[in-house]
């Protein structure tokens, strides 16, 4: 019998714990940060990814980071050939994290202390639902998978959350404004 994925990774788990398996892979203070930047920030480049990191990420850091979601299959990597940089695609199950994240940061903006513009964001993101969400994961398999978007969509989901978050941003920064 042939090892499938599942199989052949189930033998390096802990436990069998669905749970468990998840944190296997998202389990660090990185790997998560990662994801949000490539998903949210678009960015799919080693440079990109390490300059754009609001919390500093170290490059060997970032280089293992990236080496395990390849490895886990969250990622894949072109291979550009000499003095070429490298561009790192998201795969579906990646690509099925944006509601996971979205819960994410909704949990955080309630029991974690946040800043009011990245708070506003994630309760955006949170109140745009499942609907948004489909329409965002379907961009990014576009992006990164070639699959095109269903016709007759509409703008595409990250302009529309980009317009959101400018105006949420606004809108906080105005009400800081207005505070004794």
């Amino acid at each position: 019998m042939t090892a499938t994925p599942h199989t052949a990774a189930r033998s390096r788990l802990r436990s069998e714990c669905p749970l468990n398996a998840a944190v296997e892979v998202f389990g660090d203070r990185w790997t998560l940060l990662v994801l949000r930047d490539m998903i949210f920030g678009d960015r799919r480049h080693f440079r990109q990814l390490q300059a754009g990191s609001e919390e500093g990420i170290a490059s060997n850091i970032l280089s293992d980071r990236l080496a395990k979601l390849l490895e886990a299959g969250m990622l894949t990597r072109d291979d550009p050939g000499p003095g070429r940089r490298a561009t790192y695609s998201l795969t579906e199950p990646a690509i099925q994290l944006v509601p996971t994240l979205a819960h994410l940061g909704a949990w955080s903006v309630r029991h974690r202390p946040t800043t009011p513009d990245r708070r506003a964001g994630a309760e955006w993101l949170l109140a745009a639902g499942p609907e948004f969400w489909d329409d965002f994961m379907a961009e990014l398999r576009e992006r990164h998978l070639g699959i095109p978007r269903p016709e007759g969509s509409g703008p595409p989901a990250s302009e529309r959350m980009a317009a959101a978050y400018a105006q949420v941003v606004a809108m906080a920064q105005g009400a800081d404004q207005d505070a004794p």
